[in-house]
Protein backbone atom coordinates (compact mmCIF):
# COMPACT_ATOMS: atom_id res chain seq x y z
CA UNK A 1 0.00 0.00 0.00
CA UNK A 2 1.50 3.29 -1.09
CA UNK A 3 0.50 6.56 0.61
CA UNK A 4 -0.20 9.62 -1.46
CA UNK A 5 2.48 12.18 -0.38
CA UNK A 6 1.58 15.00 -2.79
CA UNK A 7 0.45 17.20 0.09
CA UNK A 8 4.06 17.31 1.46
CA UNK A 9 5.17 19.53 -1.43
CA UNK A 10 2.83 22.25 -0.26
CA UNK A 11 2.90 21.86 3.51
CA UNK A 12 6.23 23.59 4.17
CA UNK A 13 5.66 26.69 1.99
CA UNK A 14 2.10 27.07 3.29
CA UNK A 15 3.28 26.70 6.90
CA UNK A 16 6.03 29.30 6.47
CA UNK A 17 3.62 31.67 4.75
CA UNK A 18 1.08 31.27 7.54
CA UNK A 19 3.72 31.95 10.20
CA UNK A 20 4.88 35.10 8.39
CA UNK A 21 1.28 36.29 7.98
CA UNK A 22 0.45 35.78 11.67
CA UNK A 23 3.72 37.33 12.89
CA UNK A 24 3.61 40.16 10.33
CA UNK A 25 1.54 42.48 12.49
CA UNK A 26 3.54 41.92 15.65
CA UNK A 27 6.61 43.79 16.76
CA UNK A 28 9.69 41.60 17.10
CA UNK A 29 10.54 40.80 20.68
CA UNK A 30 14.13 40.27 21.82
CA UNK A 31 15.00 36.81 23.03
CA UNK A 32 15.47 36.54 26.78
CA UNK A 33 19.16 36.66 27.60
CA UNK A 34 20.97 34.71 30.23
CA UNK A 35 22.08 36.77 33.19
CA UNK A 36 25.50 38.05 32.25
CA UNK A 37 28.26 38.58 34.72
CA UNK A 38 28.65 42.12 35.92
CA UNK A 39 32.11 43.47 35.21
CA UNK A 40 34.16 46.59 35.88
CA UNK A 41 37.68 47.43 34.80
CA UNK A 42 40.46 49.38 36.50
CA UNK A 43 43.42 50.52 34.44
CA UNK A 44 46.89 50.69 36.00
CA UNK A 45 49.01 53.35 34.31
CA UNK A 46 51.55 56.00 35.29
CA UNK A 47 51.64 54.72 38.90
CA UNK A 48 47.88 55.20 39.24
CA UNK A 49 44.76 53.05 39.45
CA UNK A 50 42.06 54.58 37.27
CA UNK A 51 39.42 55.16 38.40
CA UNK A 52 40.63 55.59 41.97
CA UNK A 53 37.21 54.71 43.38
CA UNK A 54 34.78 52.25 41.81
CA UNK A 55 31.28 51.48 43.09
CA UNK A 56 29.82 48.12 42.04
CA UNK A 57 27.00 45.78 42.97
CA UNK A 58 27.71 42.59 44.89
CA UNK A 59 28.60 39.82 42.47
CA UNK A 60 30.61 42.09 40.18
CA UNK A 61 33.98 40.97 38.87
CA UNK A 62 36.59 43.72 38.78
CA UNK A 63 39.44 43.32 36.34
CA UNK A 64 42.67 45.28 36.75
CA UNK A 65 44.84 45.67 33.64
CA UNK A 66 48.43 46.92 33.87
CA UNK A 67 49.06 49.41 31.05
CA UNK A 68 52.24 50.72 32.70
CA UNK A 69 55.77 49.85 31.56
CA UNK A 70 56.69 48.45 34.97
CA UNK A 71 55.18 45.73 37.17
CA UNK A 72 52.45 46.46 39.71
CA UNK A 73 50.32 44.39 42.08
CA UNK A 74 46.75 44.59 43.35
CA UNK A 75 46.59 43.71 47.05
CA UNK A 76 43.74 44.26 49.49
CA UNK A 77 44.62 46.37 52.50
CA UNK A 78 44.21 43.33 54.77
CA UNK A 79 46.51 41.34 52.42
CA UNK A 80 44.05 38.42 52.67
CA UNK A 81 40.91 39.21 50.67
CA UNK A 82 42.67 39.40 47.30
CA UNK A 83 46.27 39.50 46.13
CA UNK A 84 47.65 39.43 42.60
CA UNK A 85 51.05 38.35 41.45
CA UNK A 86 53.27 41.03 39.95
CA UNK A 87 51.51 42.15 36.77
CA UNK A 88 53.74 42.95 33.82
CA UNK A 89 52.58 45.21 30.99
CA UNK A 90 49.19 44.09 29.65
CA UNK A 91 48.79 41.42 32.37
CA UNK A 92 45.49 41.39 34.24
CA UNK A 93 44.03 40.22 37.55
CA UNK A 94 40.34 39.71 38.36
CA UNK A 95 38.41 39.34 41.59
CA UNK A 96 34.67 38.87 42.18
CA UNK A 97 33.27 40.91 45.06
CA UNK A 98 30.44 38.98 46.73
CA UNK A 99 30.00 40.93 49.99
CA UNK A 100 29.04 44.59 50.43
CA UNK A 101 31.70 46.84 51.92
CA UNK A 102 34.60 49.12 51.10
CA UNK A 103 37.76 47.41 49.90
CA UNK A 104 40.87 49.57 49.93
CA UNK A 105 43.80 48.18 47.97
CA UNK A 106 47.34 49.08 47.02
CA UNK A 107 50.36 48.10 44.96
CA UNK A 108 52.72 46.20 47.26
CA UNK A 109 55.67 47.27 45.07
CA UNK A 110 54.63 50.95 45.19
CA UNK A 111 52.62 51.33 48.44
CA UNK A 112 51.66 54.95 47.73
CA UNK A 113 49.45 53.66 44.93
CA UNK A 114 46.06 53.18 46.58
CA UNK A 115 42.43 53.00 45.50
CA UNK A 116 39.15 51.45 46.61
CA UNK A 117 36.22 49.38 45.50
CA UNK A 118 32.84 50.07 47.13
CA UNK A 119 30.48 47.10 46.94
CA UNK A 120 26.78 47.79 47.49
Amino acid sequence: MRLNMDWCRYALPVGIGLMLFVAGGRKAQPLPQQQSSKQAEVKIDNFTYSPVAVTVAAGTTVKWVNRDDIPHTVVSEDKITFKSKALDTDDSFSYTFTKPGTYTYLCSIHPKMTAKIVVQ
